[in-house]
Formats: structure tokens, sequence, C-alpha cells
């Protein structure tokens, strides 16, 4: 078994346990969180410490990021720079129920989730969350420090930039292109490149901020 800890104990956490409890090759030592949380439970485990008290743990275990990401990768991206910086080892932890194809590449401190979908080719950087049944489809290359949401679909080809944060059932057509830090509201539907970072929602998409 592989000693794992969890940094980020809010609701993220909880989906996280569940598909880490499936694959059956990580023991769960224990969650980081905020001061005031330690010593409460999720999911039947213990909060031990906080963000500060990562260093006695990097030899032996590994991490995993469960802080989850709304919009912003912020927080999530500088933990992973501090874990990485300090020499920590990060899971990739791929749900049994999900399909990534043996053609695909999945980085370092990347979630794929129950029932998503990663086919040939596609390439997902560091610290994502790929989740519940979302759909990477053939040749997509995601950056790091990206969100996909549940049942979003980034159709063949298409081309997410870092920080980017795509809602739950967003669709973006064949080829598509994503400029690093974009949102895109749930439900979005992109049928060309978008030219600027920014917020967008809509069916067709439209730029808010």
């Amino acid at each position: 078994m592989i000693d794992l800890i969890l940094i980020g104990g809010g609701g993220h956490c909880k989906a996280c346990i569940d598909v880490i409890e499936s694959i059956g090759t990580y023991s769960i030592k224990g969650i980081l969180d905020l001061k005031d949380q330690v010593g409460k439970q999720v999911s039947g485990y213990e909060i031990i410490g906080t963000d500060d008290d990562i260093t006695p743990f990097i030899n032996g275990h590994q991490f995993l990021i469960t802080v989850g990401q709304l919009k912003s990768s912020a927080i999530r991206t500088r933990i992973f720079k501090f874990l990485t910086e300090s020499g920590a080892q990060l899971a990739t932890i791929i749900s049994p129920t999900a399909y990534v194809s043996k053609r695909a590449i999945i980085n370092q401190g990347t979630i794929v989730m129950h029932h998503a979908t990663v086919n040939t080719g596609a390439v997902l950087g560091v610290n994502c969350i790929i989740n519940t049944g979302s759909n990477i489809e053939h040749d997509c290359s995601v950056g790091n420090h990206v969100h996909i949401s549940t049942h979003a679909v980034a159709n063949g080809d298409c081309k997410i930039g870092d920080e980017c944060f795509v809602g739950s059932n967003a669709v973006l057509s064949n080829g598509i292109i994503i400029p690093s830090g974009t949102i895109l509201g749930a439900g979005t539907v992109v049928y060309k490149t978008l030219d600027n970072p920014g917020v967008y929602a809509g069916n067709p998409s439209r730029q808010l901020t």
C-alpha cells in the first residue's frame, strides 16, 4: 500500500476519497486543512494538520491536492509549487470506472474521476481535475492546473491552456483553442477558438468579462 496525504478537506476531498478507496492501492494517512478544522474527520479520515505541516510527511508519503477548484486555480497551483519545490511525490489517481486510453498521457497530481473518458492521444497536464463523467476526446491537450467539471466534453484536437476552469456540461467543438486562465460557465458551448482569456457563458459562448 502507498501511504497518501490529502491536502484540502472540503467537498472535493470527499469525492476524491471515494475514488482513492475504489483503487485499493493507497492508504490514506490523513488530511491537511485549515487550522480550525484540525481534529475533525472527512469520510472517516482525520484532519491531522495544516498546510504548514507538509514537510514532515514528505519522506515516505505521496500527496494529492484535494482542494476544489471553482474558477480560480490559485490555491491548488500554490500548493503544487510548494510540494514540487520541496521534493514531494504527487500521486496520479485514476478511477477504475474511468476509461483512459493506453495512448493517453496523465501527468503527476492529476485525478481522473469516476466514469470520465480520456481518449487516445490526449495529454493531461499536472494537478488537473478530470471530474465525474467528463470526456476528453482524442488528441486533446489539457494544460496544468485545469478543472474539467462534471460531464463537460472537449472534442477531438482541442487545446485547453493552463489554469482554466471548464464548467459542468460545457461543450467544446473540435479543434477549439482555449487560452490560459479562461473560465467557461456551466453549459457553455464553444464553437470557435477563443482569442482572449476571460469568463465565457452561453450557447453560443459569449465573453462576460
